[in-house]
């Protein structure tokens, strides 16, 4: 049995995105958990020794991660956007603004196609925006590539500026993470829940359904029935690895080809939105009086996770960090499938 070439694809799979993830820890990189079976699967597609996923645990591991995303949603969140709604109006659609007229110039001037350019410029969770584009007609690879290559310049800038302004502060390691016990109640109710998400997101047509249904009644559980919402980082490492290896496994060498093409352009666009994110946290401090580590936290363009991580390690004021992070989030998933149709209609014109 185990000398079926399946089986031995699926160990080599296994065992080098596990390479890959110890690599990417080794360098602190948040993403690792997704990044590394991502890299491993894209270097398996090229080779054409591809291997077959199974529908339903993608659709599993979407619902896992908007299970993790609600749980970054607790009400000191909801209430931090209440408190400070003009700052939070001002911020959060002024980087989507921004980030909308990059994307639309990179389709206008035919860097890459229209949808793909919007929903890979959008600054919302990077998993959660690569998951939604494929249903307005983007191609997910060259999204996925924008989103990740934006994690990594922005996570490495925000550790960077994290480590200045506060380096007396250290990251949790992942084995401090595995070392925290398991309330196996509350993780037999989460699992429940998102089970139940699954099951009513076979009868409700929407884009990244399981993901999306997941996230509200996690939310709904935790900040209405009190539930505590338990993820352990194995099952979390898991559903990482089968949306990296979903993304990872539909890369050609054509697709890397052109994205490295369209690579200078995309950088730039990347490192403008980067620019112009970095004088509106300069604001946050001049004009608010919010400290510059907030202020840039809360303004960096997506990872919200990668963010989320950072914030919880360093002193900074993380309610209004997420709550930036966290509304944005909100305000492109409500906004996106919207700007995804007038953008298209622009460019038709």
């Amino acid at each position: 049995m185990f000398h079926s070439p399946r089986i031995v694809r699926w160990l080599v799979l296994i065992v080098a995105s596990l390479g890959a993830v110890s690599l990417l820890e080794m360098v602190h990189l948040p993403a690792a958990l997704l990044l590394g079976p991502m890299f491993v699967a894209i270097a398996f597609a090229v080779a054409k020794k591809g291997v077959a996923l199974n529908r339903t645990l993608f659709r599993a591991s979407q619902a896992v991660v908007g299970a993790m995303i609600a749980r970054a949603m607790p009400l000191d969140v909801f209430k931090e956007i209440a408190h400070t709604w003009p700052i939070f109006i001002m911020t959060v659609f002024s980087v989507i603004a921004v980030s909308t007229i990059l994307g639309a110039l990179l389709a206008k001037f035919n860097i890459l196609p229209g949808t793909t350019a919007l929903w890979g410029s959008s600054p919302g969770g990077a998993t959660a925006m690569t998951l939604m584009a494929g249903n307005f007609g983007a191609d997910v690879r060259l999204v996925a590539f924008m989103q990740y290559l934006r994690v990594l310049l922005v996570t490495l800038l925000a550790t960077i500026v994290s480590h200045f302004l506060a380096p007396e502060s250290a990251a949790v390691s992942v084995v401090a993470q595995l070392e925290q016990p398991i309330v196996w109640s509350a993780f037999v109710l989460t699992m429940a829940i998102i089970a139940g998400a699954l099951l009513l997101a076979r009868f409700i047509s929407l884009p990244a359904a399981p993901m999306l249904i997941s996230m509200v009644m996690i939310n709904l559980a935790m900040n209405v029935g009190g539930l505590q919402i338990e993820l352990p980082l194995p099952l979390l490492a898991i559903a990482y690895a089968i949306i990296g290896w979903s993304i990872g496994l539909r890369f050609t060498k054509d697709i890397l080809r052109y994205a490295f093409h369209a690579l200078p352009a995309i950088l730039f666009s990347v490192m403008l939105l980067i620019g112009i994110c970095c004088v509106f946290a300069w604001l946050l401090v001049e004009y608010a009086g919010i400290d510059p580590l907030s202020a840039y936290l809360a303004t960096s363009p997506g990872g919200a996770d990668s963010v989320a991580i950072i914030a919880s390690s360093v002193s900074v004021n993380q309610p209004f960090v997420m709550s930036m992070q966290t509304g944005r989030f909100i305000a492109v998933l409500c906004l996106g499938p919207a700007l995804s149709r007038l953008v298209a209609r622009w460019l038709h014109q």
